[in-house]
């Protein structure tokens, strides 16, 4: 009798393992679907959830039920503010937020608790004279990966330059440094990177060359700033006789080392080859490892949607890269492809064109900004979004391809693709990719996970998915080792969903 039991344990065991349980907040009744809103984290075991509507700013506190514990209304915050971003602490956020008044832009920043009450009066961190005509979304924020440093950074362009200003803050939003640089900019020819700051306070990104407006990346630049430097250390990287594609930045703070990533061509009017590695010795300021992995014909089969297997990974764009602690990591990359009436899909415009590298359009751009989580769009039945198969890599801290993965998907939608795409969620032995797949016409979110020898399990879909919920993964956040909220849709209502694996 011990010997079955023992027995059935062991093969449920498995099941168990992936397990989820799934809990919903009430929808409220203002929470329409032109909500802006950005999923804070977990603050003193609390869920808070910023909500922007129609200039009216609060910040909704969940308890681990998603029970709503308060609403508190961000009344300090002027109408009309620009942009808020947020860093959660285990006990503790900061609220930092821009607003104009007159000719002068204020960039102010408030501590709040678990409860989103405040722990003191806003604070101002830096103010900007503009004139009528300038743009009025300048100020940006990134932090380091364990949140000591925290730096606000803006960008004015006069003059083919663009004009930085960096201020460093720690932890308690005590200024440690600010600097004033200049860089020549070419609108129709360089492109940068997203920004980053590194737990050591430096101030890091990439910075592309394209001999034309329409050509692919030729040079390529790494570029940083020192915690207590003036000036930006540009440093080439060759790219040999190759072209880039868009170029990624992550920061390595366990091996202290910059990974810089992209697909690159072998002709300027080719396919996607394979991908190009690049890896940068903070210690020693130099480049330690460059490879360029070419993709065989049986991963291109394998990731190709329709068409020559020479056009398999033309329509794929870097997603995700999540780091190993041996110097390696893991990539991950979508294709995605649009479809117009009135404008035929091209790469060109998607990466270069407006408004991904207007002189003025960072804040958009920026993992910072609320408008890159939630962006309601008007329905325009003339577009229509394709959202296919993920390519899954694991690279060695060599820049060498250990082995190569495909999770199949295929998705569309016309006008609107807040429900498309993914999200990846870090279970630490494994990486669950979870996005919404039409099962007899109803939208289950499937859960595919990797393990770190590149085996791939499909999961049973989500259980204790009711009928009315439409879940947008992508803007999921994970807010601790084992739980993530995903935000999703009932009967037009914002609400969200806790996961607990």
């Amino acid at each position: 009798m011990k010997f079955r039991r023992l027995l059935f344990l062991l093969m449920i065991l498995p099941l168990l393992s992936v397990c989820q349980r799934i809990t919903y907040s009430q929808p409220e009744s203002d929470d329409a679907r032109t909500l802006d809103f950005e999923i804070i984290g977990k603050v003193s075991g609390n869920f808070l959830v910023y909500k922007n509507l129609r200039n009216h700013y609060a910040i909704n506190v969940y308890d681990n039920d998603m029970g709503l514990k308060e609403k508190i209304d961000l009344d300090f915050m002027p109408d009309k503010t620009l942009n808020a971003d947020f860093i959660a602490y285990p006990d503790f956020a900061y609220i930092i937020y821009q607003y104009q008044k007159r000719n002068i832009l204020h960039c102010m920043a408030v501590k709040i608790d678990g409860n989103a009450k405040k722990m003191g009066e806003p604070v101002e961190l830096d103010t900007t004279h503009i004139s009528i005509f300038a743009d009025n979304k300048i100020y940006n924020m990134v932090n380091s990966e364990d949140k000591q440093k925290i730096m606000i950074y803006k960008i004015q362009k006069k003059y083919e330059k663009f004009n930085f200003t960096t201020i460093l803050f720690n932890s308690q939003l005590q200024l440690q440094h600010k600097s004033r640089m200049q860089m020549l900019y070419d609108d129709r020819r360089n492109a940068l990177s997203d920004f980053y700051v590194d737990n050591e306070g430096t101030f890091i990104f990439a910075k592309s060359i394209k001999d034309g407006n329409r050509d692919l990346v030729s040079k390529l630049f790494l570029v940083t700033k020192s915690p207590l430097s003036d000036q930006f250390d540009e440093n080439e990287l060759p790219v040999s006789k190759s072209y880039l594609d868009e170029v990624t930045l992550k920061v390595d703070n366990i091996n202290k080392r910059y990974l810089i990533n992209s697909f690159y061509y072998n002709q300027k009017r080719g396919n996607i080859d394979g991908l190009y590695t690049a890896i940068w010795d903070r210690q020693a300021n130099k480049l330690l490892v460059q490879n360029m992995v070419e993709f065989n014909d049986t991963m291109k089969r394998e990731a190709k949607t329709d068409g020559a297997t020479r056009f398999a990974f033309n329509d794929f764009f870097i997603r995700n890269i999540i780091l190993k602690k041996d110097g390696g990591f893991i990539l991950s990359a979508e294709d995605f492809t649009s479809q117009s009436r009135s404008n035929q899909w091209n790469r060109m415009d998607y990466l270069y064109g407006y408004p991904y590298m207007s002189s003025y359009d960072y804040y958009l751009n920026s993992r910072s900004s609320y408008w890159y989580y939630y962006r309601p769009r008007n329905v325009n039945s003339l577009n229509r979004y394709y959202y296919n198969n993920i390519a899954v890599m694991n690279v060695d801290k060599e820049g060498k391809l250990v082995w190569a993965n495909v999770i199949h998907k295929e998705q569309y939608d016309d006008g609107d693709d807040n429900f498309l795409s993914y999200q990846i969620m870090n279970a630490g032995g494994e990486l669950h990719f979870l996005f919404n797949e039409l099962e007899r016409r109803n939208q289950l979110i499937a859960d595919q996970s990797i393990e770190p020898d590149g085996k791939l399990t499909r999961n049973p879909t989500l259980k204790s998915l009711d009928k009315g919920y439409q879940f947008m993964p992508r803007f999921a956040k994970q807010v601790s080792a084992k739980q993530i909220i995903v935000p999703c849709v009932y009967r037009n209502y914002i609400c969200f969903a806790k996961i607990d694996y």
